[in-house]
């Protein structure tokens, strides 16, 4: 018999069958992030909802300036005044919160919805960080999605990675670089060499940064990541009060400098791990500049770049690493939780149910072991580096290397930065208790820890 060719000839498109109702939505708060949701559901209209099995429309939006132009049309959508108001309507099924701020408006809505039984997304780092035990059980109660993947890292699907992509593995770490602000402040000055202040001026200037940076560069924004983070990781209650938290005020371009000569980058990390202890298991929650060596995954990720690092027992080490914020990624995190509630692809918010979130103490990390960068200023005269040995010694901290600034041309103050062992992070505690109130030291010395490879 004569093999017969496929007629290869165009067939007209078949009509689609009639699908589910769409996903209906409302937003509260049209910044940038906002109206880069609402531009993302018009241009990948068709993908979402091929992806999604439904499509995703706007019904309702909120914001306090019903006139400003945002560069998408927001005529066609219901305009409520009072954004609580999204949460009573019958024609939405999910809210997206866009608002910001841990309290007020913000968390008003949220409960609202929840309390509704409507889904929300959300974007809120700090709401979920101070009340997302609160949200997940009112969520629970309500058979209400929750979800927050653009509250961590923007468009980097590290909270879907460590719910579900780790989910077979007990994590021994989370760690990384959770504020894009911090990082673009520091990977410049170690570009440029300029100091912290004039590095901080461009960052504002060129919105990298917001004109009040505090909770960026205090290192609270970074906190409020790594306390969702460390409850999804290792199924705790959100503790943020437990973060211990310094920031990146202190670091000079002669620190950046100095970790340059050693073989180092400076970096703002935020890590989390649960240490085991005769009086049951406690979380370790800390944000901090540390000295990471060239060569680490994270020494390179340079710019406004976000990266987290998570250690499971059988996948190893594995990197997230992406944009950390802006319009785009935050709303493609957005419009990815919005797919998963249309597929019904709801889950637990924080990976298991909130009734089983342990309770977990913060703990101490005194005994913990590290090698640690010391730098000092001091006031140029005999005497003083035999002083800071001499507490140091006392302390029983051990030095691997000391470099001291030549003489200043003034008779002002000078640079002295030491290296020590690895040894009790108690020790380095001590030594600088007995150096408190010296009159050798011009100012708070700077202790950043280099982070193990």
């Amino acid at each position: 018999m004569e093999d017969r060719l496929a007629d290869t000839a165009p067939q007209p498109p078949r009509p689609n069958p009639p699908g589910p109702n769409p996903l209906r939505i409302a937003i509260a708060g049209l910044g940038t992030v906002g109206a880069g949701v609402i531009r993302l559901l018009d241009t990948n209209r068709a993908l979402i909802a091929a992806r999604a099995g439904r499509g995703i429309e706007v019904v309702a939006v909120s914001a306090r300036d019903r006139g400003k132009d945002r560069g998408v049309d927001i005529a066609r959508f219901a305009w409520e005044d009072d954004m609580t108001a999204l949460a009573r309507r019958d024609d939405v099924d999910v809210v997206v919160e866009l608002v910001g701020g841990s309290d007020g408006p913000a968390l008003a809505l949220s409960r609202a919805a929840l309390g509704a039984g409507k889904g929300l997304v959300t974007a809120n780092k700090a709401m979920i960080a101070h009340h997302g035990l609160e949200l997940a059980q009112l969520a629970e109660a309500n058979n209400a999605a929750l979800k927050f993947e653009a509250a961590v890292g923007g468009g980097i699907p590290v909270i879907k990675g460590l719910r579900e992509g780790t989910s077979a593995n007990a994590l021994t770490k989370v760690y990384g670089i959770l504020n894009g602000t911090c990082n673009y402040i520091l990977s410049e000055m170690e570009a440029t060499g300029a100091d912290f202040a004039n590095v901080l001026a461009d960052a504002q200037r060129l919105g990298f940064a917001e004109a009040d940076p505090a909770f960026d560069i205090e290192g609270v924004d970074a906190a409020h990541k790594l306390a969702i983070l460390a409850a999804i990781g290792f199924g705790t209650r959100v503790d943020f009060a437990g973060v211990r938290v310094n920031g990146i005020t202190q670091v000079r371009a002669a620190d950046i400098a100095q970790a340059a000569a050693l073989g180092f980058v400076i970096r703002l990390i935020g890590e989390a791990d649960v240490e085991e202890t005769p009086d049951g298991p406690r979380l370790l929650q800390r944000v901090r500049p540390c000295l990471v060596a060239r060569g680490h995954p994270l020494s390179a990720v340079d710019g406004p770049t976000n990266a987290v690092v998570a250690e499971g027992n059988f996948s190893g080490r594995l990197l997230f690493q992406g944009p950390g914020a802006g319009d785009g990624p935050t709303a493609s995190a957005v419009a990815a939780d919005l797919i998963d509630i249309a597929r019904d692809e709801v889950g637990a918010p924080f990976s298991i149910p909130s009734a089983q979130l342990a309770a977990m103490p913060p703990a101490e990390p005194g005994h913990r072991t590290e090698r640690t960068y010391i730098r000092f200023m001091v006031k140029d005269r005999p005497g003083v580096l035999a002083e800071l040995t001499a507490a140091l010694r006392d302390g029983d901290v051990s030095i691997e290397s000391l470099i001291q600034q030549g003489r200043s041309q003034s008779g002002g103050e000078v640079m002295v930065a030491m290296v020590t062992h690895e040894g009790p992070e108690r020790c380095v505690t001590k030594a600088l208790a007995l150096l408190e109130g010296s009159d050798s030291l011009t100012g708070e010395p700077l202790v950043l820890p280099i982070l193990p490879l």
